[in-house]
């Protein structure tokens, strides 16, 4: 008997230009004391010089809160969180990247004082309101703009996840545009996140349905035809609309069907070693995928027919051939391909296998069962 429950951002805006009218959609909501929760890098690119001038016309008081650093640590979030408390902030908005949008979605659920951050890791911890929110990203990857998640850095060596209803925000707002001045190894690593996030819904062990395959298979399919185009031809806007409705369609597959083998494994290189998410994510996709191959290899097979449409032979063979295109990938794309490129030794693989294991959240999705000595051999075969 088919039985699942679908959760999903309340309006999803697509348009060239569109976070220019970001002041204007908050007014006509009724917004009078605005965050924007973002990073150095957005400031720096000048991303937001085109969208706070309009605030000062409407008469709606701004702040901008630009600490964020990528995989966000408990004290980021407390800042931003006393910075909308300061300014009795009545609407936040995410502006950026993955980080950018955890930690506002986590700002407008705690700046009420209502509840706190240690009370509500894990899953559905949260009991709200929360204040509206608006999430803008700025890269085409993590698709945080449609989860209900939130991932927060505890450790030197742990992520906790905030995974509830309540942390989807009331808009999401995708404007391409956002996106040209991308450098290639972002727009790259980013890319391969997304196609991550889809591979891993479509494969997921738990609470796989058939609207999260649907927006899997489509995700990965803007996203593997545009990729290579994003990364060596980024003025192409056409492609960066399309990466950024692939990532936001992973991003609306995986909250309901969550990822597993491959982020457990990438978590703590990017907690250890300061290796961005996308990244991690690459790093570790084709030997995670290979290890499934015995289990998961008929849902591959079928992935492996958007991808590598040219595959032949039975379904283990097609989909060895998606994994081993996607080993390929990192390379042509001009990513790093093994551990030790990112500054990680053979010394240090216990200590990733040990982090690893404490992904339970993550590993209970693997098709196949991950053990730490499985986790030890798969971070082996890529160092």
């Amino acid at each position: 008997m088919m039985k699942f429950n679908f959760y999903s951002t309340n309006s999803i805006l697509v348009e060239r230009g569109g976070s220019s009218q970001l002041a204007k959609i908050i007014g006509e909501r009724g917004g009078s004391s605005v965050l924007i929760v973002t990073d150095p890098g957005v400031i720096a690119a000048g991303l937001l010089d085109a969208v706070t001038p309009q605030f000062k016309s409407l008469n709606i008081r701004l702040e901008i809160f630009s600490d964020v650093q990528a995989d966000p640590p408990v004290p980021v979030i407390e800042k931003a969180i006393e910075t909308a408390q300061k300014y009795k902030s009545d609407y936040i908005v995410g502006f950026g990247g993955g980080s950018s949008m955890d930690v506002a979605k986590l700002v407008a659920l705690l700046a009420l004082g209502k509840e706190k951050l240690e009370d509500i890791y894990g899953i559905d911890q949260v009991s709200g309101p929360r204040l509206p929110l608006i999430l803008v990203p700025t890269t085409a990857g993590t698709g945080s703009e449609v989860t209900k998640s939130s991932v927060v850095t505890v450790s030197e060596s742990e992520k906790k996840g905030v995974l509830s209803p309540v942390l989807l925000p009331d808009i999401a707002l995708l404007d391409a545009e956002l996106t040209l001045g991308l450098p290639p190894h972002v727009t790259a690593a980013t890319g391969v996140d997304a196609m991550v996030h889809a591979i891993e819904a479509f494969t997921t062990k738990h609470l796989k349905n058939p609207v999260s395959d649907c927006l899997a298979k489509e995700a990965l399919r803007l996203l593997s035809s545009n990729l290579h185009e994003a990364v060596f031809s980024g003025d192409n806007i056409v492609a960066r609309e399309n990466m950024l409705l692939g990532a936001c369609l992973a991003g609306m597959a995986f909250t309901n069907a969550p990822v597993a083998g491959v982020h457990a494994l990438a978590y703590p290189i990017g907690a250890r070693f300061h290796v961005p998410h996308g990244l991690s994510n690459s790093l570790v996709l084709a030997p995670v995928m290979r290890f499934n191959l015995e289990i998961a290899h008929s849902m591959y097979s079928e992935l492996g027919e958007i991808v590598v449409p040219n595959a032949s032979g039975s379904a283990i063979e097609r989909a060895s051939q998606l994994v081993d295109y996607l080993a390929d990938l990192p390379g042509v794309l001009g990513l790093p391909q093994r551990l030790s490129e990112v500054g990680i030794a053979e010394s240090n693989l216990n200590q990733l296998a040990d982090d690893a294991m404490l992904q339970t959240r993550l590993l209970m999705n693997s098709p196949r069962e991950i053990t730490r000595q499985n986790a030890f051999e798969i971070y082996s075969e890529v160092l």
